[in-house]
């Protein structure tokens, strides 16, 4: 590069920077952070390398330019075959004809093969959101079709893709359904508490389901129900996913959350996503702490509680009576997780709790989950900490739909938020930690320009 634009590009940065920030607001593509994190900016003196105007040589050079004919050039574009690209997004109550007319495409021919090939049948299959691309000829016709959707494999959601081909080859359509690593880039945000975490990540432009991780993370220190304050702040670095270089149409696009930290009062927490030696990615503390203990705050991604454990009057018999577990109110269908690994113990009916599905832990540990439209297991197999069990419904005594939890040691029911919290954390192996050292030191540093960014937007409002 030549020094003069060297000059030009340094003078433009703050302003870049200055646009980047009112665009993004909380957010920012994390190569603008880094940089500004991690590097200083030096002045350097480059007039000596600039050479003397004076002695440049100068040469005048003298050239007729004839156009072409319009004729010709007419005839040229009206020969030049050319093709046209659309996108759209598939709708649950599409057929072949409604989503390729949105497409702009007129193929009887193609619209059949989407019908009738098992393949090409799963671009129209379940719910809609496929984020579609169409190479559509100058006539009308499809040149190809491609579907990227999220993996079916559930383990691979944040990091694989579903690619969906269907291409005309020598005159006939085929179909070719391949899985693909996501992309991404990375993105820093903050922002401050003033009623609910979801009404401060709306404010800071974080989609939802980051702040739905952020809950996850952060649900063992933390009860977002009842002990968010108002002035509690948080720092975030998450995903922005891709999918072949389009930013992707579902989940909102967020990928897994990669650094945070939330302040909830005087107390300070932070986690870091770290893969370890084994292969096997967690969220740590910056100190080196497991944030991942044996059992999970609780069944449900964030959800709301609408009756804890306690007394409480009950719903359908009308007097006040021991509540020995938590309910956690959910649209029918919600997935429901096991707390912790170990064995289903029971799966089947069991009177006023409908569906029901209990798993015993170590250490005479149990879990109950009930009122479940569908249970997912089977008794006696052996299941993961984070395993869905079931889904959420309103079988047996429950008056809408919810899922009922609860958590007994020996036999004797127990809060599930408190034995969450007291559960032993896993340990980083020594192997890992210098690594996992270097890895905290610049998360640090990235939590802390992510914070300072979000004081500065909060002083300019």
């Amino acid at each position: 590069m030549k020094p003069e634009s060297l000059l030009h590009a340094a003078d433009a940065l703050p302003a870049q920077i200055g646009r980047a920030a009112t665009r993004h607001r909380g957010g920012l593509v994390v190569g603008i952070v880094l940089a500004l994190a991690t590097f200083g900016i030096t002045a350097i003196a480059i007039a000596p390398l600039t050479p003397d105007a004076s002695r440049i040589p100068t040469r005048i050079v003298n050239e007729t330019v004839t156009s072409e004919p319009l004729g010709p050039q007419i005839s040229a574009l009206t020969n030049h075959e050319f093709t046209l690209w659309r996108s759209d997004v598939t709708r649950g109550t599409d057929s072949p004809e409604s989503l390729l007319a949105r497409l702009g495409v007129v193929d009887r021919l193609a619209a059949d093969f989407i019908r009738k090939d098992a393949t090409a049948r799963l671009l129209l299959a379940g719910r809609g959101g496929k984020m579609v691309r169409a190479e559509v000829a100058a006539d009308g016709t499809l040149q190809s079709l491609v579907a990227r959707y999220p993996s079916a494999d559930g383990a691979q959601a944040l990091s694989h893709f579903t690619r969906l081909s269907l291409r005309r080859f020598e005159g006939r359509w085929l179909a070719m359904q391949q899985t693909a690593p996501l992309g991404y880039q990375v993105r820093l945000a903050s922002g401050t508490i003033r009623s609910t975490l979801y009404g401060a990540t709306d404010e800071s432009g974080i989609p939802d389901a980051v702040a739905s991780q952020l809950a996850e993370i952060f649900s063992a220190d933390v009860d977002f129900h009842r002990e968010l304050k108002r002035g509690d702040t948080f720092s975030v670095v998450y995903q922005s996913l891709t999918a072949d270089g389009e930013p992707v149409a579902w989940n909102e696009g967020a990928g897994r959350v990669l650094a945070a930290q939330f302040v909830n009062g005087r107390r300070v927490h932070d986690a870091v996503w770290f893969v370890g030696n084994d292969g096997k990615g967690a969220y740590w503390s910056l100190d080196g702490q497991s944030r991942q203990r044996s059992f999970l705050a609780s069944p449900m991604e964030f959800s709301r509680v609408t009756s804890g454990f306690a007394m409480r009057m009950h719903p359908i018999l009308q007097r006040m009576k021991a509540h020995r577990g938590v309910d956690y109110a959910a649209p029918t269908g919600t997935p429901v997780r096991a707390v912790g690994e170990g064995s289903v113990s029971f799966a089947g009916w069991k009177n006023g709790y409908g569906k029901v599905v209990e798993v015993q832990h170590s250490n005479n540990k149990s879990t109950l989950y009930a009122h479940l439209s569908r249970i997912d297991v089977r008794k006696g197999q052996r299941i993961d900490q984070g395993t869905r069990v079931g889904l959420v419904g309103m079988t047996g005594w429950a008056t809408g739909p919810h899922l009922h939890f609860e958590f007994l040691v020996g036999g004797v029911h127990q809060d599930p938020l408190t034995l969450a919290r007291s559960s032993q954390p896993l340990n980083l192996d020594l192997a890992s930690r210098l690594r996992f050292n270097e890895v905290a030191a610049a998360t640090r540093n990235t939590l802390e320009v992510a914070a300072t960014m979000g004081r500065s937007y909060a002083l300019a409002q």
